[in-house]
């Protein structure tokens, strides 16, 4: 072993911000999140020249604007009157985009090499076809924070996957931070059942669909990528071409391809220019996603994921009228809570609150602080 390879290793292992000092030689052993520094690049983007807390800032700065955007532009898709039977024909629209757009950023990098096996993509596109055809499908039947407040709830089938899949196992603090989010945004459903009904069996059993395909997915991409070392836009590229295959022939089977081409060939700027702009602000997501799974695991991904689509429920009364009530206000604030108690449990060297005995000690060191005073 070469000096230069122990003294990577060394300070690897001392800490995450020696990432970029040097590269260990093929025989070390690296950390189970990153492998490489290539890994740490997201849309051209090196992540590994900066340190952890920044790489964090960025990853979420990436995925909170890029996928407020995807959400408005969302919404906006199935406001066009005569669309929503033809959620599963924009499914298929958005995974043609997003092939092309990662055929291009592999091309765009040096090392082109498909690393992750294809029966593995083909399970990646299975849940991942899941995951976006039900949901964007369930918006035909839920309206759209009703179909939002839904996807939050998966932080706990996350959790559950990440112990069954990935053997992992979480804190009380984790336990907590997805049991508070769970019950705020139920609260906001219970809320908005009462303003506007407008609930349908069928919208509810896809979206609970799509909810356990997006429970498992976080795991299953991690899991990959740690073991055979992906770059996000391989993932990308097999994960939603295979996809786009599965959907093709799932709409040419069912004959429901014909008629949503034709609707969308009406109106053109409204459907294939809004989805191109949707899948385009997606893609860009994703790779912040995927960077965030790799950096710091999926349920800090689901995590930041669960705020941003909480962004996305406010912008959405913001811009789409809707009725409002206050219980909206404090189930948001116990989905704040929520992702508050997570960053805590993984931060608590540097987050550490007073416990009960430090709180009754600081009471009587106050106590003992006055009683000279009042002497005097």
């Amino acid at each position: 072993m070469s000096s230069i390879g122990k003294f990577s290793l060394i300070g690897y292992n001392g800490s995450r911000k020696h990432l970029s000092i040097s590269i260990p030689s093929s025989n070390e052993v690296m950390s189970p999140h990153i492998k490489s520094v290539e890994e740490l690049r997201v849309l051209g983007i090196n992540l590994s020249n900066f340190s952890a807390p920044t790489q964090f800032f960025i990853c979420v700065a990436g995925v909170f604007v890029f996928y407020l955007i995807y959400g408005y532009l969302q919404e906006l898709i199935f406001s066009v009157e005569g669309f929503r039977p033809f959620g599963w024909y924009l499914t298929l629209v958005q995974f043609g985009f997003y092939s092309m757009f990662g055929l291009v950023e592999l091309q765009l990098t040096q090392d082109k090499r498909r690393r992750i096996p294809g029966k593995t993509y083909m399970i990646i596109a299975f849940l991942t076809v899941g995951t976006m055809g039900l949901s964007n499908t369930s918006l035909g039947y839920l309206n759209y924070p009703t179909q939002v407040i839904f996807k939050c709830c998966k932080l706990i089938p996350v959790m559950i996957g990440g112990v069954f899949i990935q053997g992992k196992r979480y804190n009380l603090a984790d336990v907590s931070a997805a049991l508070c989010m769970s019950l705020g945004l139920i609260w906001f459903t219970l809320a908005d059942s009462k303003l506007a009904p407008n609930f349908n069996l069928t919208g509810v059993l896809l979206i609970s669909l799509a909810l356990c395909a997006d429970a498992a997915i976080g795991n299953v991409q991690e899991k990959a990528m740690k073991l055979h070392n992906g770059s996000n836009s391989e993932m990308v590229l097999y994960s939603y071409s295979i996809g786009f295959v599965y959907i093709l022939t799932g709409l040419l089977c069912v004959g429901d391809l014909g008629p949503a081409a034709a609707f969308c060939s009406e109106h053109p700027v409204t459907t294939y220019g809004y989805a191109f702009f949707f899948s385009l602000t997606g893609y860009f997501g994703i790779s912040f996603v995927l960077a965030l799974i790799k950096l710091f695991g999926a349920l800090v991904a689901v995590t930041v994921t669960t705020g941003r689509k909480a962004m996305t429920i406010v912008l959405s009364f913001m811009f789409f009228a809707k009725p409002f009530t206050f219980q909206y206000i404090w189930a948001g604030l116990l989905v704040l809570f929520g992702i508050f108690l997570n960053v805590y449990s993984k931060n608590r060297d540097k987050m550490r609150l007073p416990s009960i005995q430090d709180l009754r000690s600081l009471l009587l060191n106050g106590k003992k602080a006055r009683l000279p005073s009042q002497n005097v």
